[in-house]
């Protein structure tokens, strides 16, 4: 059976920025459902409030972007579980196998699936298109923000957007990738959980330590 030992396997940056996009990922939520609909929070909405409420929200933005043009970056200088190929194993055979054990394994088909030390190869996947989530996020945001100067170098840099789509319909994505994230928020805590559960692997804390609990071959 092998015995178990610790190995590092989240660098520091994997790590800050996980942490950093959950507490910027909460507060823009809140504050984007309010300055959305603040009626719906029970609150009488006034210029004090609501500047405060969209000041909180742009700060968080340009935080959450910067913290994820830093993973973006460490995905090419980080170890190789922080690497951009972990969120791409679709590119090579053996990552194309992985994700069918893996598929199998989710849906009961193998009772044990494979055990790879950073993410397995269907996590990365969707990790992935998170991460393109993320930067539709980002965009429709800073164009939406951008409008307030028109001759500003953000709105010089986004504006194209307004061209080709209307002010609403980009609001109307800015709003659905938002649900579309908490689902998934909602969805990897769960199966982070699980899995931590069930392989005893140490994945909830090792993003607080960086170290995951391996074991080795016989």
């Amino acid at each position: 059976m092998g015995h178990l030992y610790e190995k590092y396997v989240w660098e520091i940056p994997v790590r800050a920025t996980h942490w950093v996009n959950v507490l910027s990922i909460a507060v823009l939520t809140l504050t984007g459902i309010y300055i959305g609909s603040p009626a719906t929070l029970g609150a009488t909405p006034s210029d004090f409030v609501m500047g405060w409420v969209r000041f909180v929200h742009f700060t968080a933005a340009y935080l959450f972007a910067v913290s994820v043009a830093s993973r973006i970056y460490w995905a090419f200088r980080g170890n190789r579980y922080a690497s951009w190929r972990e969120f791409f194993p679709i590119l090579t055979p053996a990552g194309r196998r992985n994700m069918l054990a893996t598929f199998r394994y989710y849906t009961f088909l193998c009772k044990k699936g494979p055990q790879p030390v950073g993410h397995n190869a269907l996590a990365g996947t969707t990790y992935a298109l998170v991460f393109v989530l993320y930067l539709v996020m980002i965009v429709t945001g800073f164009t939406l923000y951008a409008e307030h100067a028109p001759q500003g170098t953000m709105h010089k840099l986004t504006g194209w957007l307004l061209v080709l789509f209307s002010n609403q319909t980009l609001r109307l994505t800015h709003h659905c990738v938002m649900w579309l994230l908490i689902g998934f928020a909602i969805h990897h805590v769960y199966s982070a959980w699980l899995m931590d559960v069930k392989e005893r692997g140490g994945v909830m804390s090792s993003m607080f330590s960086g170290y995951k609990a391996v074991r080795t071959k016989d």
